[in-house]
């Protein structure tokens, strides 16, 4: 970093966007995000962990045979062993920025989830594991000289000049003002899609805004059709998101059974309830489209079932079940993106000066499925990287070049919303149909209140890539077409 270097905003108080800003020292950073400090977004919500080889027999490299299995093999080898690579130093980053992780008899507690072919998941706080790393993040964010984190508002613009990003401009949350300021390099840390679909266990906020943003600008997505469905959302009536039922609750020993209280994974893949989620999100979605209703029972969990698991604890008695002798309705609902803004491991976009980091970008590291537990670390891992790098930018303001604001768009009213995040549930979920999709893309193009949304463009585009992929692969999966043979490689 010069003293010429322009200034740095992050939008997205995130696990990603924190790690970034935090690691982008001593470079001044200016923070955004849609909510206050330490609350709001996926992160928060996360009750999965941080995946880590440390047990005794198991490996990065055998992590890394596990993502990629999970991902269907449409991974980026590179990304893939960056990420397994820098799992331990992550860790100890978070341990030092103040996380306290679990810890048993043998020092760090290590549970196993979906995919994994070991113990290596690492929780703190039970699961309550992605609130547990946002506060951490956000005290030391808080409490770093080099950060200056203003109220909520939201990213509504960018100027680009010269074809360089040169400024952005926001509107405060409380107060509906807009606000301009300089940035020679700004980061989209600004989550998923999930709440593009009726069923989600995202928040409204993830609403793939920042992809609607890089559509504006001309910036490529990649593996747009990539979105993962976690299979154990908490089955009831809401118009909000669904509460999430944490996987490690099976891989403590909990089952997935139909009506009858049978057993629906074990013969449908050799890891029966701890097979990749593209497998079970489906095994659950066709016993439901029978008519049937799929149940997951932890009644025979051990007696630590509220030390480890509060959070399942609290939501299900929230909703009238006792978890510990009662077995709890679940559905399939979005969760993850595996796709996103296209970037390198630098988290570069092909606009100098724009970068994107988290789940908003798509580095390949999760391919077709991510495994259990790598959100968490992608957004340590890569946030730390794309810190680095950019403390050391001597990158200035553009003072030359034809100029332009390019904003997202036109939002969609919420009645509009309401039916084109069903209409994307309907063709793009965990089952999918070439001739649904065409005719939801012509329908959205015909429809003058949402074919303009930036939303609209948004569903458009997961819709074409969709179409594009014709063969199954991964949580991509077309009743309309052959699906390869699936080998252990291909997850």
């Amino acid at each position: 970093m010069t003293a010429n270097t322009g200034p740095l905003v992050i939008v997205g108080g995130g696990v990603a966007g924190l790690a970034t800003a935090l690691s982008a020292a001593p470079r001044p950073v200016l923070l955004v995000g849609n909510s206050m400090a330490g609350s709001g977004g996926c992160t928060s919500l996360a009750q999965g962990g941080i995946a880590v080889a440390l047990a005794p027999g198991d490996s990065a490299l055998s992590h890394a045979e596990d993502t990629m299995a999970a991902g269907a093999g449409h991974n980026d080898p590179e990304a893939v062993d960056y990420l397994v690579a820098h799992a331990g130093p992550a860790l100890r980053w978070l341990e030092s920025q103040g996380v306290n992780f679990d810890l048993d008899r043998n020092g760090l507690q290590l549970g196993r989830e979906g995919g994994h072919s070991h113990n290596r998941i690492v929780h703190a706080g039970g699961d309550a594991s992605g609130l547990a790393l946002l506060l951490a993040l956000a005290r030391a964010a808080q409490g770093s000289p080099h950060i200056a984190w203003r109220p909520p508002a939201t990213l509504d613009a960018v100027l680009v000049r010269g074809g360089r990003v040169a400024a952005v401009r926001f509107t405060d949350t409380e107060t509906g003002r807009p606000h301009e300021t300089e940035c020679a390099d700004l980061v989209l840390a600004t989550g998923g899609c999930g709440a593009l679909f009726s069923a989600t266990t995202n928040p409204p906020t993830a609403d793939g805004n920042g992809l609607g943003l890089a559509l504006a600008l001309g910036v490529p997505l990649r593996d747009a059709e990539f979105v993962q469905f976690h299979p154990t959302a908490l089955d009831i009536k809401t118009d909000g998101p669904l509460p999430l039922i944490t996987e490690a609750l099976r891989g403590a020993g909990a089952r997935l059974v139909d009506d009858a209280g049978c057993p629906i994974m074990d013969a449908r893949h050799p890891m029966g309830d701890l097979a990749p989620r593209d497998q079970v999100a489906r095994c659950v979605w066709e016993h439901r489209q029978r008519g049937g209703n799929v149940w997951l029972d932890a009644t025979e969990l051990s007696r630590d079932w509220i030390w480890r698991f509060p959070t399942v604890h609290a939501i299900a008695r929230r909703h009238g079940i006792d978890p510990r002798r009662e077995r709890m309705p679940v559905t399939p609902a979005a969760h993850f993106h595996m796709g996103g803004i296209a970037v390198d491991l630098d988290g570069r976009t092909g606009v100098p000066g724009l970068h994107a980091v988290g789940e908003v970008a798509c580095t390949g590291v999760h391919g077709a499925n991510r495994l259990a537990s790598n959100s968490l670390l992608e957004g340590v891992v890569f946030g730390r990287r794309l810190g680095r790098h950019l403390a050391d930018s001597d990158r200035g303001l553009p003072r030359s070049g034809a100029e332009r604001w390019i904003d997202r768009g036109a939002s969609a009213d919420q009645c509009n919303l309401r039916g084109l995040r069903e209409l994307a549930w309907e063709c793009l979920g965990p089952v999918r149909n070439g001739d649904r999709m065409a005719e939801a893309v012509d329908g959205i193009r015909t429809d003058s209140q949402v074919r303009d949304t930036w939303q609209g463009k948004v569903v458009v585009h997961l819709l074409q890539a969709a179409i594009h992929r014709r063969q199954s692969l991964g949580t991509h999966f077309r009743d309309d077409r052959p699906r390869p043979v699936r080998t252990r490689a291909a997850g």
